[in-house]
Parts: structure tokens; C-alpha cells; sequence
């Protein structure tokens, strides 16, 4: 297949010259009652970012299932936790996938950090009819190495549901819980005696957990922790060097040591 010159290495604008879009903006009267995936967040600690997300997805009061994967591995550096509408953001997150890769061979180099902070904003943008008509809407948080900095430093940034991106400072959180969680961490931050930007993994994991425990506490659209039960958070730590999924088993002993 030919390619043009002004389109190679853009997995989007490939798309767009072949008419066919990377995500449906039709929507009826008659449109279902939407799931919703809840409460993400992401902060610095002391190795890199820390990026968590419940298990929860409802369905107006209704429980849809508490075993969604929130947080995704868009490429050896880079992870997007979602909240709001799953199937839309899985499939933001599948193009994403599908874009990095295709521009990392293509160009024979990973794409760059604010290529790659634009790519989502797009992709935010191309699904503001749905946002508009409260169908499909997604609020997500994306985090990836800065590699122009020495070290390479990861970076987290969030974004409204129109598509404009902000570099967050610390932290961020999004979802039905996160005002609890942003709450908890603007204290810990400012007044805590040791600070999340501190912590050990160990140290992050464990706060993570109580973070969640916490939003579920005055959220009910947020899947709590509970080791009895066997349920544990997604996470996921982002370093200069990759990406490290943070096990139940890690989890369930981080909190043991408490």
C-alpha cells in the first residue's frame, strides 16, 4: 500500500485517508443505559508514577461487574487509566495502541511525548458529539517518559472531556471517587510527614490501597478494597526503565505490612 509523504508515520491521518474513522459518533433516542468504569488516579512517588484504578463498572445504581481493567499498557512506556464509558475508551486506548506501534515502525522510533499527549487529545476531540450528548463520554489520565530530560522523568497528564490536556503536578484523579482521592493527596502532599512523592514502592502501594478504601467510604460507584473478599486494585508503576504491574499477591502483602 502507498502511503503519503504527509501522512507517514500518522496512524490518525491514515485513517482519515481512507474515510474510515476511528470511532462512531452515532447515536438514537433510543441509545442503552451506559456503563460506566469509576475512579482512577495517578501520583508520583519516589521511583516514578504510581497509576490505580477500581474494578468497578455500574450502570445508572446498578453494578455492572468489579472486574474491569482500568488501567492499559499503551506501549512499553506509556499507560492511560480510563474513566467513564468503557467501550468507548477501550477503543481509544486499542487506536493508541495501534498508533504508536504503527508510527515506532513506521519511523523506526518511539513517538514522542507531547505526539503522543496530542494523540489522545484528538482522539477526545473526534468523540465530543458523543460527549456532547452525554453518550460515550471518557475523562482519562495518561502518563509516559519524558525522554528529552536527563534522566527521563515520567510524566502524568489529565484531561477534560472535551480534549484539552493539562501536565499534572504530582498528581491527578479522575472518576465518581476522585474527589475524595484528590482531597486525601492534596493533604498528604502538603502536610503529610512523608509525602507521596517519598514513598517506596512498597510505601505507594500500600497508600494506593487506603486511597480506593477511602473513595469507596463515600462513593458507591467505587469498588472497594477488600482482602477478605479477594479484591484488590489495577496498578500499575511507570519507571525511567518501564513498566511493572503491581500484582494481588504484592498487594495483599503491602497491606499485611502495614
Amino acid at each position: 500500500m502507498n502511503v503519503p509523504n504527509q501522512i507517514a508515520g500518522d496512524f490518525l491521518s491514515l485513517l482519515n485517508a481512507h474515510a474510515i474513522p476511528p470511532l462512531s459518533t452515532k447515536v438514537t433516542d433510543a441509545a442503552p443505559l451506559q456503563t460506566q468504569a469509576t475512579t482512577v488516579f495517578a501520583f508520583q512517588f519516589a521511583d516514578g508514577v504510581l497509576m490505580a484504578g477500581d474494578r468497578r463498572a455500574t450502570a445508572g445504581n446498578m453494578i455492572v461487574t468489579d472486574q474491569v481493567e482500568k488501567v492499559i499498557e499503551l506501549d512499553a512506556t506509556s499507560l492511560l487509566a480510563i474513566a467513564g464509558v468503557p467501550a468507548t475508551a477501550f477503543e481509544m486506548a486499542r487506536v493508541l495502541q495501534s498508533s504508536f506501534e504503527y508510527y515506532r515502525r513506521s519511523q523506526l522510533q518511539s513517538l514522542s511525548l507531547p505526539a503522543k499527549v496530542r494523540a489522545l487529545a484528538r482522539l477526545l476531540r473526534d468523540n465530543l458529539p458523543m460527549t456532547m450528548q452525554g453518550v460515550g463520554v471518557v475523562v482519562p489520565i495518561f502518563a509516559s517518559v519524558d525522554q528529552t530530560t536527563m534522566p527521563p522523568q515520567p510524566r502524568i497528564f489529565f484531561y477534560d472531556p472535551l480534549g484539552a490536556q493539562f501536565l499534572a503536578v504530582g498528581y491527578a484523579a479522575t472518576g465518581s471517587g476522585s474527589m475524595s482521592i484528590r482531597s486525601v493527596l492534596s493533604y498528604q502532599e502538603r502536610y503529610g510527614s512523608l509525602k507521596p512523592s517519598a514513598m517506596s514502592l512498597d510505601e505507594a502501594v500500600r497508600f494506593a490501597l487506603r486511597l480506593l478504601m477511602t473513595a469507596a467510604e463515600f462513593d458507591s460507584a467505587t469498588g472497594g478494597v477488600n482482602p477478605a473478599e479477594h479484591s484488590f486494585a489495577t496498578i500499575r508503576v511507570l519507571t525511567s526503565t518501564g513498566i511493572v504491574t503491581i500484582g494481588t499477591d504484592q498487594q495483599r502483602s503491602a497491606l499485611a505490612d502495614a
